[in-house]
């Protein structure tokens, strides 16, 4: 495999967007971090390369291209709209070291409010066709769904801020509802602040960027957590229901409807994916074989807050997915500055079809 390989491979599939009534953007490859810090938090250190410009002040090297075709679009953009780009992008791989932290992507992003169910059909058949010769297994799931049941949890709107920020961890998520449901005891390090007095009364000299003021405030909360009634263990469990849903389509649909009779908060979410899998049906995707699951996206899609589907090589467990995307009608939100738009798309790593293909040779 060689870089013009897959500029070629990048430019063909770019141009099928293009003949689909997309438009060709461009994005910079240095962008302000500031945006991108203020949605996913000092996390992205992690995972980007961050430096420093004596003008522009911290910059980043260009993680995707959904928050710049956003911020376009979101600035500029008529609608509806349509948009496919290609280029390089740049992560850091400490979990991953073998694999490149510069590779390229082609992109596909729809921004419609008429018919958000039509649109997530549009976007996942689209790339279906597309990959269709490289024998890729599909998968789908809903982040909305498990959204709106912790939105509809009997409990205080700090530990739902607490479960919304963890969704796409886990594990994490996984010991929060524990420890709400006083299924584990709370951590021993928090133990000596929980008690009476003045939590700071004895310390030491400061140390650390923290101020005493946000030091008691961050105890205040703790302390009132701790006060917060135990999370029915009714509502943990049928969150384990939900989130073990891992069917086809239309099986799941059922499974998720059953569950809604006893979380109702999760009815509308759970009518949408029946919208959309009416939309699919109709774009001709067979949804009684479609693999659906409930976690699917969890652990790699952050900004995806409904829809999400995902592209793998069989035989290749230790390859990232070939293709990915979702809605994430938040994020035009958090970048619209008081304007949003639902908006979906995904993206397609021309490399491993490149590999795919010379692997079949």
């Amino acid at each position: 495999m060689t870089l013009a390989d897959i500029k070629d491979k990048a430019a063909a599939l770019k141009a099928r967007f293009v003949e689909s009534g997309a438009v060709s953007v461009d994005c910079p490859v240095l962008l302000p971090a500031e945006a991108l810090l203020d949605l996913y938090g000092e996390d992205i250190r992690t995972r980007a390369f961050l430096t420093h410009d004596p003008v522009r002040g911290e910059v980043i090297l260009r993680p995707d291209f959904t928050v710049p075709v956003v911020q376009k679009h979101m600035a500029e953009g008529a609608e509806p709209a349509r948009y496919t780009y290609a280029g390089e992008i740049f992560r850091r791989q400490e979990e991953h070291p073998e694999r490149p932290s510069e590779y390229h992507q082609v992109g596909y992003e729809v921004f419609d409010r008429a018919d958000p169910a039509g649109a997530d059909a549009e976007v996942f058949a689209r790339f279906a066709d597309l990959l269709a010769p490289h024998g890729l297994r599909a998968v789908v799931g809903d982040i909305g769904i498990l959204i709106a049941a912790v939105h509809g949890l009997d409990t205080s709107a700090a530990r739902k801020a607490a479960l919304m920020r963890h969704i796409w961890r886990p594990r994490r998520f996984r010991a929060l509802l524990e420890r709400y449901a006083g299924r584990s005891p709370v951590p021993p390090s928090r133990t000596a602040l929980l008690g009476a007095g003045a939590p700071l009364a004895q310390a030491g000299p400061m140390i650390g960027l923290r101020g005493e003021d946000e030091i008691e405030d961050r105890v205040t909360a703790l302390r009132a957590d701790a006060a917060e009634p135990r999370l029915a263990g009714e509502q943990v469990d049928l969150l384990d229901s939900l989130v073990r849903v891992s069917e086809t389509c239309s099986n799941a649909l059922e499974q998720l409807r059953d569950i809604a009779v006893d979380m109702p908060a999760i009815g509308s979410a759970v009518d949408r994916l029946a919208a959309r899998c009416d939309a699919l049906s109709s774009r001709g995707v067979d949804v009684d074989s479609l693999p659906f699951d409930a976690n699917f996206g969890r652990t790699s899609m952050e900004y995806y807050d409904g829809f999400v589907f995902g592209f793998s090589a069989p035989g290749r467990p230790d390859w990232p997915l070939v293709a990915s995307g979702g809605r994430y009608d938040a994020l035009t939100r958090q970048l619209g500055q008081g304007r949003e738009i639902p908006a979906v798309g995904g993206v397609i790593r021309p490399g491993l079809l490149v590999d795919l293909k010379e692997a079949s040779a």
